[in-house]
């Protein structure tokens, strides 16, 4: 693994134009090198806003989006078609706008899906999605939350805990709706690329910590690295207590 590289920009409002193009240059290389492109979504305001930023792109297609597999990170476990669902936001973000191959859109099931309430056997059929197609993320996006939470891995929690199993139901979330599906950090550190996206003076302790080596356990964000790289795109609140030698001028 490469070092974490930072990248701060002055506001939410760029963060999520400039994180948007990055993306579109990201998924047009690795389509260029092997055919194909895999990303791995988050929801979120920061996540949401970036999907909203590539649709409005001008080069938008040079992606062909029917060769791109496309999975989430985590899901809240609601049923089809709640606004609250990262999958909802991302599809009228973005997703029901290109021309997408149902086949290789890897959603979560929801509460009212095939397995029902049941947000244990949600967790095992997406990674058995996983197993059978062996994926290898090119790009794998994550907010941060104020207490370092990444996906739906909260500190201290069974969740970051586990080590065995790539997706992991979650109940009793900090923050609601409490019961989610989740990818595990293992499953996370086998991205190429792991992008992390955070805005606000909130986050701020958190980003700095996570940069200097505090325990994934109490900060899960520490955890989430990738295999060859490892960004950090900030705006400048979210940055006010980063060590200086991890930032470089403001984009």
């Amino acid at each position: 693994m490469t070092g974490q590289q930072v990248v701060v920009h002055r506001d939410g409002d760029l963060l999520a134009a400039a994180t948007a193009a990055r993306l579109l240059t990201r998924m047009v290389d690795a389509q260029a090198a092997r055919g194909s492109a895999s990303l791995v979504l988050t929801g979120g305001r920061t996540g949401t806003a970036v999907l909203e930023n590539l649709r409005a792109l001008p080069a938008l297609h040079a992606v062909d989006w029917s060769r791109v597999d496309l999975y989430w990170g985590d899901e809240r476990f609601l049923p089809t078609g709640h606004p609250d669902r990262n999958e909802t936001q991302a599809r009228a973000a973005l997703l029901d706008h290109i021309q997408v191959n149902p086949a290789r859109v890897h959603a979560m099931e929801p509460s009212d899906g095939k397995y029902g309430n049941d947000p244990d056997a949600a967790a095992d059929a997406y990674a058995t999605v996983l197993a059978a197609a062996q994926p290898s993320f090119d790009v794998l996006l994550l907010g941060v939350g104020e207490e370092g939470h990444v996906a739906s891995i909260f500190p201290d929690s069974p969740a970051v805990h586990e080590t065995q199993r790539s997706v992991v139901a979650v109940r009793d979330c900090p923050k609601p709706p409490p019961t989610r599906v989740s990818l595990t950090l293992p499953t996370i550190r086998q991205a190429e690329e792991v992008w992390l996206m955070t805005t606000g003076a909130a986050k701020a302790e958190a980003v700095a910590a996570a940069l200097t080596g505090t325990d994934e356990v109490q900060l899960p964000a520490a955890g989430a690295t990738g295999q060859h790289r490892t960004l950090w795109l900030l705006d400048d609140a979210a940055a006010s207590k980063v060590p200086a030698r991890f930032t470089p001028p403001l984009a």
